[in-house]
C-alpha cells in the first residue's frame, strides 16, 4: 500500500465512524463550508478518543505516520504525546497525520486556537493515568476536557461564539457526556473505567461488583436515576442556547440538545437498568424531542 492509500485509508476508517453517532455530526441541511469544516474537527476528535480507548485500526499505521517506534505504537501514552506534536504542526507547519492536514485549512479560515484541541487530548491522557472519579465536581472537571471543547469549537467554526453562548454550550456538552457514560456503564467498566462519582456510590449504596451483573438491582437504577436526573438539569439549562441563534444553526444545536433529552428517556424508559446495553432512543422519540427544543417547551 503506498503512502497516500495509506492516508486515505486512515482517513476513511475515522470518518466512516460518523454515521454511528448519536446525531448526525454535520448534517446536509448545514452550508456545505460548514459541513467541511465541522468534518475536520470531528476527525480530529474522533481520532484522539480512538488513541485513547486503544480503538485504532489495527496495523499500527496511525502510530507509523506520526513518527512513533514500533516497539511502542500499542503505548497510548506515546501515540498521544506524537499526536499532540503534530498538533503544534498544524499552526505553524505542516503536519505528517492525514485528519491533521485536513484540519489546517479550517483551522486557518476559522481562526481556531490550539486550547480547545489540546483540552480533548489532556482528556485521553487523563483517561490513561485515572479511571475513578470521587466527586462529581471531579467528573465535571474532566467533562470540561472531554466534551465542552466539541461545542466550543462548533460555535467558532459557525461564527457564533459570545461567553454567553459558551457558558449554555458548556452546560450542554457535560450533560451529553454524562448521558454518555450513563449509556456505556457496561462497555466503560469492561476497560477498568468508571464515570459514576464514588461519593455517589457509597451513598446509593453500589459497590463497583454490581455494575458488572447482567442486570441492574435496586441500588443501581436509583444510582443511574439520579445521575441521569442531573444530565437533564444540564441540558435544560444549556437549552436557551438553541433560542440564541438563527436557520440552520439553530437545526443543528436542537438536534444536540435533543439527542440528549431523548437519551434520557430513554434510559427511564429502560427502568434506568443500563447494563444490558446502552438504552437508545427511537428516530420518532428524537424528532418529537426536537420538536419540543425548538418550541422552546422544557
Amino acid at each position: 500500500m503506498t503512502g497516500t492509500d495509506t492516508a486515505t485509508a486512515l482517513e476513511r476508517a475515522t470518518l466512516d465512524k460518523a454515521a454511528r453517532e448519536n446525531f448526525p455530526v454535520a448534517p446536509f441541511f448545514l452550508p456545505r463550508a460548514w459541513r467541511t469544516d465541522l468534518m475536520a474537527v470531528y476527525g480530529f476528535a474522533r481520532l484522539v478518543d480512538d488513541i485513547g480507548d486503544g480503538d485504532l485500526a489495527p496495523g499500527g499505521a496511525d502510530a507509523r505516520v506520526l513518527g512513533v517506534p514500533p516497539e511502542r505504537a500499542d503505548d497510548r501514552l506515546a501515540v498521544l504525546d506524537a499526536f499532540e506534536a503534530d498538533l503544534g504542526r498544524v499552526f505553524d507547519g505542516t503536519p505528517r497525520h492525514p485528519l491533521l492536514r485536513r484540519l489546517q485549512p479550517t483551522v486557518r479560515r476559522r481562526g481556531l486556537t490550539p486550547e480547545p484541541f489540546l483540552g480533548l487530548i489532556a482528556a485521553n491522557r487523563q483517561d490513561q493515568l485515572v479511571t475513578r472519579y470521587e466527586t462529581y465536581d471531579d467528573l465535571r472537571a474532566y467533562c470540561e476536557l472531554s466534551a465542552n471543547p466539541v461545542g466550543r469549537l462548533v460555535l467558532a467554526v459557525t461564527g457564533t461564539a459570545t461567553p454567553e453562548r459558551v457558558r449554555r454550550s458548556d452546560a450542554v456538552c457535560t450533560g451529553l457526556q454524562i448521558v454518555e457514560h450513563l449509556q456505556d456503564v457496561a462497555e466503560d467498566l469492561g476497560r477498568d473505567r468508571i464515570y459514576l462519582p464514588a461519593q455517589d456510590m457509597k451513598r446509593f449504596h453500589v459497590q463497583e461488583s454490581d455494575l458488572a451483573a447482567p442486570s441492574a438491582g435496586a441500588s443501581v437504577r436509583a444510582l443511574v436515576a439520579f445521575e441521569a436526573r442531573r444530565a437533564h438539569d444540564l441540558l435544560n439549562e444549556g437549552a436557551p442556547l438553541v433560542g440564541s441563534v438563527h436557520g440552520r444553526l439553530k437545526l443543528l444545536l436542537a438536534g444536540f440538545v435533543a439527542g440528549g433529552k431523548a437519551a434520557v428517556r430513554a434510559i427511564a424508559a429502560a427502568d434506568f437498568d443500563v447494563l444490558p446495553g446502552p438504552p437508545k432512543p427511537g428516530k420518532l422519540q428524537l424528532l418529537r424531542e426536537a420538536g419540543t427544543t425548538l418550541r422552546g417547551e422544557g
